[in-house]
C-alpha cells in the first residue's frame, strides 16, 4: 500500500519559515518524480514545486523561486520543501504527491496536478501578517 505522509506544517508570521517532510512508503522511491502542490481555500490545486528522485533535478513554480527548496533524501525516502520569506498568501494545505515520468510542460516547467498518481492527506500552513 503506498502511503504518502506530510508533516512540518503549521502556524508562523510573515517573513518566517517551515520546512516541510514527506515520507513515502510502500512505493520505489527511486527514479521517481515527486512534487509538493498546495490548494487554498476556494482556489484550485497547484505545483509549487518539484523533483527528480535520484537524478536531482529540481522544478519551481515562477512565484515560489528563490524562497521555497525542495530538497530529497533517497535513504529515508523522504522529500523536504524548506519554505523561506514566508507570505500571507503562502496559506493553504499543502501536499506531496508522487508519480512515474509525469509529462512536464515547457511552459510551465512543473508537473500539473492531475498528472500525479499517489497523493498524501496534506499538512495546513498558515501565515500570519
Amino acid at each position: 500500500q503506498v502511503q504518502l505522509v506530510e508533516s512540518g506544517g503549521g502556524s508562523v508570521q510573515a517573513g518566517g519559515s517551515l520546512r516541510l517532510s514527506c515520507v513515502v512508503s510502500g512505493y520505489y522511491f527511486s527514479n521517481n518524480y515527486m512534487g509538493w502542490f498546495r490548494q487554498a481555500p476556494g482556489k484550485e490545486r497547484e505545483g509549487v514545486a518539484g523533483i527528480s528522485i535520484g537524478v536531482g533535478t529540481t522544478y519551481y513554480a515562477d512565484s515560489m523561486k528563490g524562497r521555497f527548496t525542495i530538497s530529497q533524501d533517497v535513504a529515508k525516502s523522504t522529500v523536504y520543501l524548506q519554505m523561506n520569506s514566508l507570505k500571507p498568501e503562502d496559506t493553504a494545505m499543502y501536499y506531496c504527491a508522487a508519480a512515474y515520468n509525469p509529462f512536464i510542460s515547457s511552459l510551465v516547467n512543473i508537473a500539473q496536478p492531475h498528472t500525479m498518481k499517489y497523493w498524501g492527506q496534506g499538512t495546513q500552513v498558515t501565515v500570519s501578517s
